[in-house]
């Protein structure tokens, strides 16, 4: 932990805005750009879904903007009363959109912004489903045919943040 005074002002100003979110619409999202090395996708998750009782949501490998919005349409599920379970098939008819509900086996090593909001340590980490994406030809990381390699959407528990 640091003890850079600025630092430590900058954290308790985001602490206090991620609260506030929290509060205001009972979760929020936290988004990642990608970093620079194949290993390092860009990735997004919820804070905020433990607290109502329910694993957090990761989404691995989209923008910005699409990991923002299927977060907060499969969150607002769960703010409603749905409680997601691995295995579980999700799909948007409207959007063509289908989405795999995946343990995630690593949540320390990625929930981090999570972790600090609910002050646990890695090793006792708020748990986390990760949300596998089909390709707009329909197919999933699994299949032979799928057209992005594993860098386009990591399988759980082989990358972290």
């Amino acid at each position: 932990m640091t003890h850079d005074p600025q630092t430590l002002a900058w954290l308790d100003q985001e602490d206090a805005h991620l609260a506030q979110t929290i509060r205001a619409h009972r979760w929020a999202v936290q988004y990642v750009g990608a970093g620079d090395g194949p290993d390092e996708p860009a990735f997004g998750y919820t804070i905020g879904l433990f607290g109502l009782g329910h694993p957090e949501l990761v989404l691995v490998g989209l923008g910005h903007d699409n990991a923002h919005g299927i977060l907060g349409r499969v969150a607002g599920m769960v703010a409603d009363g749905r409680d997601l379970v691995a295995g579980e098939l999700l799909t948007w008819p409207d959007r063509g959109g289908r989405i795999v509900v995946e343990p995630l086996p690593n949540p320390g090593e990625v929930l981090l912004a999570a972790n600090r909001f609910y002050e646990r340590p890695a090793e006792y980490s708020v748990p986390a489903h990760q949300l596998t994406w089909s390709h707009a030809d329909g197919t999933f990381p699994w299949d032979d045919d799928y057209p992005c390699g594993p860098e386009c959407q990591p399988r759980p528990g082989t990358w972290r943040a």
